[in-house]
């Protein structure tokens, strides 16, 4: 089993907060890092879940929205092409960047079992439940022929209870993510629902 252990809590200087990628920069990136094409789809599901939460949910501006989706769409950046660098590597290198240290922190902390960072801040939190769930639904939305048309909270719930189901998606983290962002599963999943329909084929 790869070590994944960060071995630190600080990311990145609080001199940098509020610098972010552009947008061009921000996909240029990932499309260099990451080959795997579902793993691509996956990120722009959970920045676009996490762009959706931060405009519905924090009522957040534009730039804080953005900082809240480029998290999303970063998170797995070396994933694909340095499994055992995870998620070291994309840290690094935006440190190297002096982006914002809440996007630092929000990726350091999206698996804490893994990394040994725990997720502190809204945005820490709404990244930990979002990445195991999205990737749920999607599994989900691959078997039913309507794909994500007319899928409902209670199929989710059940294929959640099947531990045979998408059996990567570790249903602990999930709990207990949602028992950290203080979010009703149900009310998660519904979120989910409504708004990752929207990340499809058309990511670019």
């Amino acid at each position: 089993m790869l070590n994944l252990q960060l071995g630190r809590q600080v990311f990145g200087d609080e001199k940098n907060r509020g610098n972010l990628l552009e947008r061009e920069v921000a996909l240029s990136l990932l499309n260099d890092w990451v080959k795997n094409e579902r793993l691509k789809l996956h990120m722009h599901q959970v920045g676009g879940l996490m762009k959706a939460w931060a405009i519905e949910q924090e009522q957040a501006d534009d730039k804080e929205t953005w900082k809240w989706e480029m998290s999303g769409l970063l998170h797995d950046a070396d994933w694909d092409q340095w499994p055992d660098q995870h998620c070291r590597k994309i840290i690094e290198y935006l440190e190297g960047l002096n982006i914002d240290p809440d996007v630092l922190h929000a990726i350091a902390s999206h698996g804490h079992v893994h990394f040994g960072v725990e997720p502190i801040t809204k945005m820490d939190k709404m990244l930990y439940a979002f990445d195991e769930l999205s990737g749920l639904v999607h599994a989900y939305s691959l078997m039913r022929p309507g794909g994500y048309e007319g899928m409902d909270v209670k199929g989710v719930t059940k294929r959640l209870k099947e531990k045979t189901f998408a059996a990567g998606v570790s249903r602990e983290d999930i709990h207990d993510a949602c028992a950290r962002a203080n979010i009703q599963l149900t009310d998660l999943i519904e979120f989910i629902i409504k708004h990752q329909p929207a990340v499809g084929l058309n990511y670019q």
